[in-house]
């Protein structure tokens, strides 16, 4: 009666005479319907009668039976929303010409680039489109170099920041950057863990695509200068002076040092430096970094390379477990030294002198 009454309010407005038609038209009824709901106009799911593809990019399946099945065009009135699909609950049918007609706009064609996961490459397609619904979609052939960047770097969005060509070297640069970062914050360094990194892919990544229309053509290389990029020569230079790639033992011998982060990506471990015990002969106290704020941990090692033992306190080592360590590897490895004094010995990487 609402409807009646305000149909007949209308028609006086507009000096409509004629009396209501007594019944409507399914398509003419979609026709006036899609220019109330235009973004629930909706096109047939190519392979499922059933299903229906909308014009603001989500989904929706008709109750089967419908009068509606297999209806090349709808606006859907009302839609109950779940998980996946929506349910069509009232639809009418709409003409496609007369779609074409007045949503002239909306048809569109274009070239796209994308990552196809099975071929793990990027494939290029001619698509005709009614705003996000694709009409149809066939190849066009050669990928176009200036859209592969961008879909090469959407690409990596999708599949992890790990599908990129990194390197143990790459990775320790990484620890140590996000170490110092913590470990020094008035040094002002950009944010380079993996939850920054993804953040700002297109930023910092996708200069080193172009020119490149496939993943496996970025090489370490390539990625490392990516990485480095937003730092600036001084703060590399920072980097390298405060949390160094290694560091000189008294042995005369330079050793790496380790660098590695929690599961959280942010936090750093205590950085690592693997040695054996008499290349430190002579040294009191712990190696430090960072400014002397970060003590290295040492993993003493035997003269073949096993494990003896881990600590942050060499001075602590020196005077309360060396002799212990001693009386128990010197018949082991009776060809390196193994001094009583080991403050005042000389530290050396080899063993000893035949005769001796």
């Amino acid at each position: 009666a609402t409807i009646d009454a305000a149909s007949k309010q209308w028609r006086r407005r507009l000096r409509c005479d004629a009396s209501p038609p007594t019944s409507v038209e399914a398509h003419q009824l979609g026709d006036l319907l899609a220019h109330a709901f235009p973004d629930r106009i909706a096109a047939r799911h190519p392979t499922d009668p059933l299903r229906y593809l909308l014009a603001n990019g989500r989904s929706a399946r008709l109750f089967d039976p419908s009068d509606l099945r297999g209806e090349p065009w709808l606006v859907a009135v009302e839609l109950r929303y779940e998980a996946r699909d929506a349910l069509l609950l009232r639809a009418a049918p709409v003409d496609e010409n007369r779609l074409r007609r007045d949503f002239a706009e909306r048809f569109q064609q274009e070239d796209v680039v994308r990552w196809d996961a099975g071929k793990r490459a990027l494939v290029a397609r001619r698509e005709s489109r009614f705003d996000r619904i694709v009409l149809d979609s066939r190849s066009a052939g050669r990928v176009d170099p200036a859209q592969a960047a961008q879909a090469l770097t959407e690409a990596v969005a999708e599949l992890g920041i790990d599908a990129l060509p990194w390197t143990e070297g790459l990775r320790q640069w990484q620890a140590r950057c996000v170490a110092l970062r913590a470990w020094m914050p008035e040094l002002d360094l950009p944010d380079v863990s993996d939850a920054a990194l993804r953040q700002t892919l297109r930023s910092w990544l996708m200069p080193a695509f172009n020119g490149k229309t496939r993943l496996d053509a970025l090489d370490e290389a390539s990625l490392g200068e990516a990485l480095k990029t937003p730092l600036p020569w001084a703060q590399r230079q920072l980097i390298d002076r405060h949390a160094p790639v290694r560091i000189s033992v008294p042995s005369g011998m330079e050793r790496p040092i380790h660098y590695a982060l929690e599961a959280d990506g942010v936090s750093p471990q205590p950085p690592v430096l693997a040695v054996k015990l008499q290349e430190l002969f002579g040294l009191a106290d712990t190696p430090r970094i960072a400014d002397g704020r970060i003590a290295l941990t040492l993993h003493l090692l035997s003269p073949g390379g096993r494990p003896l033992q881990v600590t942050q306190d060499l001075r602590n080592f020196w005077a309360n477990t060396y002799a212990e360590v001693k009386k128990e590897m010197k018949g082991r490895y009776p060809k390196h030294p193994w001094p009583d004094d080991p403050w005042t010995a000389t530290a050396t990487h080899r063993a000893k002198p035949r005769g001796t």
